[in-house]
C-alpha cells in the first residue's frame, strides 16, 4: 500500500496542529489541572526516551543481534531501580539549587564555566546524530510509504513544524520555576500514540502471519533456528556494555535528564516512575520480537528496520497504516522538542551568556526568552545538517549508540557530584576529555569518515558500527575517563568555592559568609541589581526571592538579608546558569567583608545546615558534632532566658526559656535589633546592654498579666584566642516567685506580730472585762435590774469573741491539736462565721447554714475552722452588699459533703487553674497573701479529704467550694457548742 507525498504531508500537519492544540488547551486550563500534575502524566512523559530507534529500529535491531536489544530496556530499569539512591538525590539538588540542565549541575558542582563548556559542547555533539536520526527516520519511513525518493522536503517542513511547537510552547517561562505544562502534556500524549500504534501493530502482526499466539508458537517449533538465532545474542559480550551505555541514558540524555528534573513538579512524580516508567519500556519491548518474526514470516520487502510500516500495510487498512506512521512522527518529534529545549538552555548558560553583554537597559526576561528560541531553531538546523552529512551510514541503532557512548562519559562525574566531595574541577575536565576524545576518534570518526580500517586500543574503526564495538568502546572509553578523572583529583586541590560547592550537593556546607549584606533592605538590593538585570527583572527576581522566603518588602535583619541573596542567585541560577549567576550576584549585591556583625549570626545559619546533615559524618567529625549538639542542648534546656547580641545589637541567639518568658517566638527575634522588640522586653534589653553594670537584680517588668521581677546578667563573649569578640550574652532570670515569697514573709512577719500584739491586747482586755462582769453580777443579785442584766450578757459576748481571737491565734501550736477527732460541723461554721463578722465588709452579707444535727467529720477543730475562715473571707471579698453566702452539708456512707456557695462575681476561666497556687492573689499588695486557699487544701488533704473550686451551676455568677472529709460518729455532749 503507497501513499500520496502530499497526503502523507498533511497527515503530519494534522498531528502536528493536534500537539499544539493539546499543549494549546493545557496551558490555558481547559484541561484539569489534576490531571497535568498525575502522575501518571508525567511517567507518560518520560516516554520521550522511545524514539524512532526504538519505535522503528528496534526490530532491525533484534534481526541483527538478537536478544540483545533487549539491554537497551533493562539498562533504563536497572536505572530507575536506583531511584532512591540516584534519582531522587539529583532531583532534590537540582529543585534546590534550580539547575536546569545537567551543564549547570557539573557547573555549579566544580565552581567551573570550563566543566559547564565542555559539558555542553560533548552534549550537543553527541545529541546531533540523535537529532539527524529522528529526521533521518522521518524522512525514509516517507519514502517508505509512499515509494518516492527521500524526500527532503518533508524533512524540511517536519523540522520548520518542530521548531515552531518548540518556540512557542517550550520557551514561553525563562526559569525553571514556571513548569510547561502544554509540553509535558503534549509530550505524554505523544507516548500513548506510540505506545498504543506499536501493540496494534505488534498484534495485527501476529494475527496476519500466524493467524494468532498459537499459530506464532506453532511456526518458532517448525523454525527452531529463527529461535535459537534470536536467544544466541544472550551470550554475546557487548550485553554488559550495552546495558550500562543504557542505564547512563536514562537519566542523562538531554532531553531525560530535562523531563525527569526541570519538569518534575513533585517527588511522588518520581516515585512513580520508579516502577512504572520501566512498565511502559516493557510493553514496548514485548511487541518488538512478534513483529520481528512476523515480518520474517511474511517475507516483508521493506527494510528490517520499518518492519512496522511493512507490517501496517499488510493489514490494507489505510487508517491502520496512517496511525502507525503517526507514532513513528510521535516518537521522532517528542525527542527533538525535548532535546532541544534541554540542548538551548545548556547553549544560554553556557555559551552564549558568557560572551554576551547584558546591560541593564534592555529587557533581560524578553532578551532571553528571543535568544533561547534562536538557539532551538539553531539546533534542529544543525540536527538537519548533520542527518545530510550522515546519510551514507547503515541503520538506525548505531547512530543511537553513538549519542549514548557520549552521555556514559558523564557517569564518573555524577558519582563524584553525589559522592565524593573530593573531586576537583581538573580531575573532572581532565577525565572527560580523556574519555570524550575516545569516543569521539572511535565512534563519531567512523561515523563522519570514509577511510579505511584505523586501529586504536584493540578496536577495528572499520567494524564501528557493530553493537559489540560500542559494548568494548564503553568499557574502555569510561574507565580511562574514571582513572584520570580520579588520579587528577587526587593530585589537585580544590578552591574554596569549589569545596563550598562541594558540601553544597551533600547539604553539609558550613562557609561562612564573608560578611553581612551592605543592602539593608529588599528596595536597596532592587537598586544594586538593577544596572546588570534592569529595573523591572530586578525588582521581579527580588519579589519572587521574598515571596520564596516568605519575607516583607520592610525586611531588614541582616541574616534574612542574607538568605534573601542567596535565594536570588539561585534563581537566577536557573535562568542564566550557576556560575554567571554566582558572578551577577557577587559583583551587584556585595559584602562586607569588614562586617564584625555577621559572626553569631553565622554559627546559626553554620547549625542549621549541621543539623540538615545529621547522620551524615563519620569519625571524629561525628564524634565533634555530637559534643556540638550536647553543648548546644545545654543552652537549649537552660531554665534562664539566653539572648546573643552582636556589635551592631542585632540577637542571634533567642532559647526556649526567652520564649516562655517573653512569649516571642526564636523567628521573630532572631536577627532583628533588641530595640524593635516588643515592649517591655525592648526596652529592657537595650537599656541593659548600654549599662555599665553587668548584673542588675529584681528589675520589675509590667506585663499584661501582671508585674513580673527579672535579674539580667551580661557578660562579652570571648574568641578561641580569649580575646572578646564584640559579641555580648545576656542572661534572664524570672525571680519573681522569689519575689513574692520575701513579700509574703515580709507580710507574714507583720501579721505574726499583729497575732502577737492581739493576744496580748486581749489578755489585757480579759482583765477589765472580768471586773465588770463581777459588778455586773453583784448588780443584779442586789437589784435585780435588767440593765445589769444586759451588761452581764455583753462582758461574756465581749469574753466570747476574745477567746475565740486568741484560739485561732494559737491553732497549730503543738501536734496533739492536729490529730483528727471526731468533730461537729455547726460549731466549727459558727464559730468561723463569727471571726469573718469581725470584718466590716461582711457586715452585709448574709450568711445561711443549711446543716444536719449530726454532721461531723474526722478533723481538728481549730483547722477546719481556719479552712472555713479562709474560704468565707473570699466568698466576702467577691459579694457586693446584701450578697449571700450558703453552707450546705449532706451525710454520705462514708463521709461529709460540704458545700459553700456564694453570689459573687465568681473566678474568671483564666484564672481558674491557678487559685489553688501558692501566692497566687488577684488581690492588691498588702491585702491578701495568695496562701489561704493553698493551706486549705493542704489542710483538707492531710485529713484525707478534697476541696475543689468551680463555678455555680446554673448561675452566671457565683462560686461554689466543695470539701469532702471522712465522717465521724459523734454524742449530744460533742454537739454543744464550743465558747474557749
Amino acid at each position: 500500500m503507497t501513499f500520496s507525498l502530499g497526503g502523507l504531508f498533511v497527515a503530519a500537519i494534522a498531528y502536528l496542529s493536534l500537539l499544539f492544540l493539546i499543549a494549546h488547551a493545557s496551558e490555558r486550563g481547559w484541561i484539569p489541572e489534576a490531571v497535568i500534575r498525575h502522575p501518571a502524566v508525567y511517567v507518560l512523559s518520560l516516554g520521550v526516551y522511545a524514539t524512532t530507534w526504538s519505535y522503528y529500529g528496534s526490530v532491525g535491531f533484534a534481526a541483527n543481534a538478537g536478544i540483545t536489544y533487549a539491554t537497551i530496556y533493562i539498562g533504563v530499569t536497572l536505572a530507575f531501580a536506583l531511584t532512591p539512591v540516584l534519582l531522587m538525590p539529583l532531583l532534590r539538588l537540582t529543585r534546590r539549587h534550580q539547575l536546569t540542565s545537567i551543564a549547570d549541575l557539573f557547573a555549579f558542582r566544580f565552581d567551573s564555566r570550563a566543566a559547564g563548556i565542555l559539558v555542553t559542547l560533548m552534549l550537543l555533539t553527541g545529541s546531533l546524530p540523535y537529532l539527524a536520526l529522528q529526521i533521518r527516520a522521518v524522512s525514509e519511513s516517507t519514502q517508505v510509504l509512499s515509494g518516492e525518493s527521500p524526500p527532503h522536503l518533508v524533512a524540511v517542513v517536519f523540522c520548520v513544524m518542530v521548531t515552531g511547537f518548540a518556540t512557542i510552547f517550550g520557551a514561553r517561562h525563562v526559569t525553571p520555576r514556571e513548569k510547561h505544562s502544554g509540553l509535558v502534556a503534549a509530550i505524554a500524549f505523544e507516548s500513548l500514540v506510540k505506545l498504543a500504534a506499536l501493540l496494534l501493530v505488534a498484534w495485527l502482526a501476529v494475527e496476519l502471519a500466524f493467524g494468532g499466539p498459537a499459530g506464532l508458537g506453532d511456526w518458532l517449533v517448525d523454525n527452531p533456528d529463527r529461535l535459537e538465532a534470536f536467544q544466541a545474542g544472550a551470550a554475546s559480550p557487548e550485553w554488559t556494555g550495552l546495558i550500562f551505555l543504557a542505564f547512563a541514558a536514562a537519566f542523562l540524555l538531554p532531553r531525560q535528564f530535562h523531563m525527569l528534573f526541570t519538569e518534575n513538579l513533585q517527588d511522588q512524580g518520581l516515585r512513580t516512575a520508579s516502577w512504572g516508567f520501566p512498565l511502559f519500556l516493557l510493553l514496548l519491548a514485548m511487541a518488538i520480537p512478534p513483529l520481528m518474526w512476523a515480518g520474517q514470516a511474511m517475507g516483508l520487502s521493506t527494510p528490517a528496520d520499518y518492519t512496522v510500516l511493512g507490517v501496517a500495510g499488510e493489514s490494507g487498512s489505510a487508517a491502520v497504516v496512517l496511525f502507525t506512521y503517526l507514532g513513528g512522527i510521535s516518537a521522532a518529534s517528542a525527542m527533538i522538542i525535548v532535546s532541544t529545549l534541554a540542548l538551548s538552555s545548556m547553549c544560554l548558560n553556557h555559551l552564549v551568556l558568557p560572551v554576551m553583554r547584558i546591560t541593564g537597559r534592555q529587557d533581560l526576561y524578553r532578551t532571553l526568552r528571543w535568544t533561547r528560541r534562536a538557539l532551538i531553531a539553531a539546533v534542529i538546523a544543525a540536527g538537519y545538517f548533520f542527518y545530510l552529512s550522515l546519510e551514507r551510514t547503515e541503520g538506525l541503532v548505531s547512530w543511537g549508540l553513538i549519542s549514548f557512548l557520549a552521555m556514559a562519559q558523564l557517569i564518573p562525574g555524577v558519582l563524584a557530584v553525589l559522592y565524593w566531595p573530593g573531586a576537583t574541577r581538573q580531575g573532572f575536565v581532565s577525565g572527560l576529555v580523556a574519555g570524550g576524545t575516545i569516543w569521539g576518534v572511535a565512534a563519531l570518526l567512523p561515523a563522519l569518515s570514509t577511510m579505511g580500517p584505523i586501529r586504536i586500543i584493540g578496536l577495528d574503526l572499520s567494524v564501528a558500527q557493530s553493537p559489540a564495538h560500542f559494548g568494548a568502546l564503553a568499557f574502555w572509553s569510561v574507565a580511562t575517563n574514571a582513572l584520570v578523572f580520579t588520579a587528577v583529583s587526587l593530585l589537585t586541590r580544590q578552591a574554596p568555592r569549589e569545596s563550598e560547592a562541594a558540601s553544597a550537593c551533600r547539604e553539609v556546607s558550613t562557609r561562612i559568609p564573608a560578611g553581612s549584606v551592605i543592602a539593608e533592605s529588599p528596595a536597596q538590593m532592587v537598586d544594586q541589581l538593577a544596572p546588570v538585570t534592569g529595573l523591572p527583572a530586578a525588582r521581579a527576581e527580588i519579589a519572587k526571592g521574598l515571596e520564596d522566603l516568605d519575607l516583607a518588602w520592610t525586611e531588614n535583619r541582616p541574616d534574612r538579608l542574607q538568605q534573601l541573596r542567596e535565594q536570588v542567585r539561585r534563581n537566577l541560577s536557573g535562568m542564566m546558569g550557576p556560575v554567571l549567576a554566582r558572578d551577577i550576584v557577587d559583583e551587584c549585591l556585595r559584602l562586607d567583608a569588614d562586617s564584625r556583625s555577621a559572626v553569631a549570626q553565622n554559627v546559626r545559619m553554620i547549625e542549621e545546615r549541621l543539623e540538615r546533615a545529621r547522620g551524615g559524618f563519620q569519625g571524629i567529625a561525628a564524634e565533634l558534632d555530637a559534643l556540638r549538639r550536647y553543648h548546644r542542648q545545654i543552652l537549649e534546656d537552660l531554665p534562664l532566658g539566653v539572648v546573643a547580641v552582636t556589635p551592631a545589637g542585632r540577637i542571634a541567639r533567642w532559647n526556649p526559656a526567652m520564649d516562655q518568658m517573653t512569649g516571642i517566638s526564636a523567628g521573630r527575634a532572631l536577627g532583628r535589633s533588641m530595640i524593635e522588640l516588643p515592649e517591655p522586653w525592648g526596652e529592657l534589653l537595650s537599656g541593659f546592654i548600654g549599662e555599665d553594670e553587668s548584673h542588675a537584680y529584681k528589675r520589675p517588668v509590667v506585663l499584661a498579666g501582671g508585674t513580673r521581677w527579672m535579674s539580667l546578667h551580661k557578660a562579652m563573649i570571648g574568641a578561641p584566642g580569649g580575646t572578646p569578640n564584640g559579641d555580648r550574652l545576656l542572661l534572664l532570670e524570672d525571680v519573681t516567685d522569689v519575689q513574692r515569697l520575701e513579700n509574703e514573709l515580709a507580710h507574714s512577719e507583720r501579721l505574726a506580730s499583729i497575732g502577737r500584739l492581739a493576744a496580748g491586747v486581749a489578755h489585757e482586755i480579759g482583765n477589765p472585762i472580768t471586773g465588770i462582769a463581777c459588778l455586773a453580777q453583784e448588780l443584779r443579785e442586789d437589784r435585780a435590774d435588767d440593765h445589769a442584766r444586759q451588761i452581764l450578757e455583753q462582758t461574756e459576748r465581749i469574753s466570747h469573741i476574745v477567746q475565740t481571737l486568741v484560739d485561732y491565734a494559737h491553732a497549730g501550736r503543738g501536734e496533739a491539736s492536729t490529730r483528727p477527732e471526731p468533730t461537729a460541723l455547726q460549731p466549727v461554721v459558727e464559730e468561723a462565721e463569727r471571726l469573718v463578722r469581725l470584718n466590716p465588709r461582711s457586715r452585709g452579707i448574709v450568711f445561711i447554714p443549711r446543716l444536719p444535727g449530726d454532721a461531723a467529720v474526722m478533723a481538728d477543730h481549730q483547722r477546719l475552722v481556719q479552712v472555713l475562715v479562709n474560704v468565707y473571707s473570699n466568698a466576702v471579698d467577691a459579694c457586693d452588699p446584701g450578697g449571700e453566702i450558703t453552707t450546705v452539708a449532706r451525710l454520705q456512707r462514708d463521709g461529709v459533703s460540704l458545700r459553700i456557695l456564694d453570689t459573687g462575681h465568681g473566678i474568671p476561666s483564666g484564672i481558674r487553674d491557678k487559685v489553688m497556687e501558692p501566692f497566687f492573689t488577684t488581690k492588691t499588695p498588702g491585702h491578701g497573701t495568695g496562701l489561704g486557699l493553698a493551706l486549705a487544701q493542704n489542710i483538707i488533704s492531710n485529713y484525707g479529704g478534697s476541696l475543689r473550686i468551680q463555678p455555680r451551676r446554673g448561675r452566671s455568677g457565683g462560686t461554689e467550694v466543695m470539701i469532702r472529709l471522712p465522717r465521724a460518729q459523734i454524742t449530744d455532749r460533742e454537739v454543744e457548742p464550743v465558747h474557749g
